[in-house]
């Protein structure tokens, strides 16, 4: 990795002065984001993170005085060409001819592994995850709700596959519970088996809706719970149907998932866990964790002092199961299957409050590897609405962000003749929805816009795939042949020094987003990268340099395309090559 390089270098050197091990000091030293007001320097050490006294009562200006005279103590090598002192900072920049042939260079041997190379991963170990993502409920269209959880839970599964971790993708799907019984009465009144096999679940919903009137009625309510009944006792004829139900939406949600280039490596569900759930209720029971309230449920008291001021009810009146008991027998399942280092739940905020209560009980129960779950949680999105109005199914979304850019392809000057301009619509239309989503912290709520989503400038899903598109119709044109032996010293204009710089900070980036699970550094990275490879394809024309500025300008827009495209599909954006 060539930040690898220099930082080692500078360390290197500062650890002489500062008589530090240079390991210690290489998270110190990092890549200096580019700046409008052009020229920054290439590296920065923060002295708050080398000095004893970094504590909060370390004046400024004390800061800035240490940072001069550690700056006067430095040399100039072949490496570094320029030592400033800044607030609280030494700022390094590097030899220009270096820079531009260090980084290039491993740009282009390193290709999709460029930054996941770093030595900043080098202390991390490599583990293995398993992580729940997606968990729609059988019987229902795959709802909007649930593309988030999908489309956040596939990014943390790239990002720790790129990284070189094990990734077991898990689906854990809503198959489970009396709202079956309430569906299988409703559709042996109102079902349809032709219907069931050409659209499953539109049929099933509108059977839902028909059933759903008579909810309230006693004798429907009966034959709910004797149907739901039976399917805990295995009867056949009851299991039959509820297969049926579950096999077809999940053939049904193949199919979106397709779409979204999304994939699972185990398709689980609540189903699963129903009779294990009551050995974990015996499990609680035997270690003196169940208790039982005056109405018959069962609790597990989570409260410090143990005055059920804080509990968890894990059983009904009736001794049945609830989801958080079947829940607990997935997870030590899940343990017990992959001995995974951690367990990842992709779940909305409101969740919170039911996965603290599963990892106190796990941990009750004597389960140490429950330090090692994770909740992550995301906010709301509000305002999702198609041409018809108010949007309840995930399929509609798509539909309508693949026809809007269509119609937006259609009518700009720029789109040249694409081959499958419904494939690319789609492929641009994603991207347009998974950037809007990844901007912000996870955990915010957002308001969607179309307009906002879909616009060609600006901070855009859209706006990447145009500029991977240009980048590599650039290429295309100017022959697609491997760069070698290309003289990249002559890149020294500020705009090829910008797109240098940032390229150099690609590995932190990728380390952030690692450590937080949060995509939005990688967004905000390749947002500017795109910003600023537009104005250094205005200003570094590759058509009528000279040859060898011409290969070196190329080689530079090469190593901008791959550091996008690879850092666009860890997002699960697929780069389009034209549109």
């Amino acid at each position: 990795m060539a930040a690898c390089s220099f930082r080692r270098s500078i360390a290197s050197q500062l650890s002489k002065v500062l008589d530090l091990p240079p390991e210690n000091l290489i998270k110190s030293i990092s890549a200096v984001p580019v700046s409008k007001k052009r020229h920054v320097a290439d590296f920065q050490l923060s002295i708050a993170s080398v000095t004893e006294d970094s504590s909060s009562d370390c004046l400024a200006q004390d800061l800035h005085l240490q940072a001069q005279k550690l700056a006067e103590r430095l040399k100039c090598d072949a490496v570094v060409r320029e030592i400033s002192a800044g607030p609280g900072t030494v700022n390094f920049t590097i030899n220009r001819e270096l820079l531009a042939k260090t980084v290039l260079q491993q740009v282009l041997k390193d290709g999709s592994q460029y930054g996941v190379k770093s030595e900043l991963f080098s202390t991390v170990p490599r583990q293995k995850a398993v992580i729940e993502f997606s968990s729609p409920n059988i019987a229902k269209k795959f709802h909007v709700g649930h593309l988030r959880s999908t489309i956040v839970g596939n990014f943390i599964a790239n990002l720790k596959v790129a990284l070189g971790h094990e990734v077991i993708r898990i689906n854990y799907l809503g198959d489970w519970g009396m709202q079956f019984g309430l569906l299988g009465v409703g559709f042996q009144h109102f079902g349809n088996k032709e219907k069931l096999k050409s659209s499953p679940l539109q049929h099933l919903f509108e059977v839902y809706v028909e059933i759903n009137k008579a909810a309230d009625d006693e004798n429907t309510k009966k034959l709910a719970k004797d149907f739901f009944r039976k399917l805990e006792e295995h009867d056949e004829q009851t299991l039959s149907l509820w297969k049926q139900f579950r096999d077809f939406s999940i053939e049904e949600y193949s199919q979106i998932y397709k779409r979204l280039g999304v994939h699972f490596d185990e398709y689980s569900g609540e189903s699963f866990y129903h009779e294990k759930s009551q050995e974990i209720l015996k499990t609680l029971e035997d270690k003196g964790l169940l208790q039982k309230t005056i109405k018959g449920t069962g609790i597990v008291d989570l409260s410090e002092k143990k005055d059920l001021s804080s509990f968890s009810t894990v059983m009904r009146s009736d001794g049945t199961s609830l989801y958080i008991t079947r829940d607990l027998a997935a997870a030590i399942d899940r343990m017990h299957k992959h001995s995974c280092d951690a367990m990842i739940y992709v779940t909305d905020k409101s969740q919170s409050n039911h996965f603290q209560h599963l990892f106190q009980i796990l941990k009750l129960m004597g389960y140490d590897w429950a330090e090692r779950c994770q909740h992550v949680s995301f906010g709301l999105v509000q305002g999702m609405k198609t041409r018809r109005g108010e949007v309840i199914f995930l399929e509609d979304v798509l539909n309508e962000v693949r026809s809007r850019m269509l119609q937006n392809m259609a009518s700009a000057k720029t789109t040249k003749e694409v081959e499958d301009p419904m494939e690319t619509a789609e492929k641009v239309g994603l991207a347009a929805l998974i950037i809007q989503d990844f901007r912000g912290l996870l955990s915010s709520d957002y308001q969607f816009s179309w307009d906002r989503a879909l616009q060609s400038r600006g901070d855009t899903g859209v706006f990447l795939q145009y500029t991977h598109a240009r980048l590599h119709s650039l290429e295309q044109m100017h022959g697609n042949e491997q760069l070698t032996d290309v003289n990249v010293a002559c890149l020294q204009e500020p705009d090829a020094v910008s797109v240098l710089q940032h390229l150099l900070r690609y590995d932190e980036v990728l380390y952030r987003s690692s450590q937080d699970l949060q995509p939005k550094h990688i967004v905000s990275y390749l947002l500017t990268l795109s910003h600023l490879a537009a104005v250094a394809h205005k200003t570094l024309p590759v058509k009528g340099s000279a040859p060898e500025l011409a290969q070196a300008r190329l080689c530079l827009f090469q190593a901008a395309r791959l550091v996008l495209a690879s850092g666009m599909k860890l997002l699960g954006i697929t780069p389009v090559t034209q549109m």
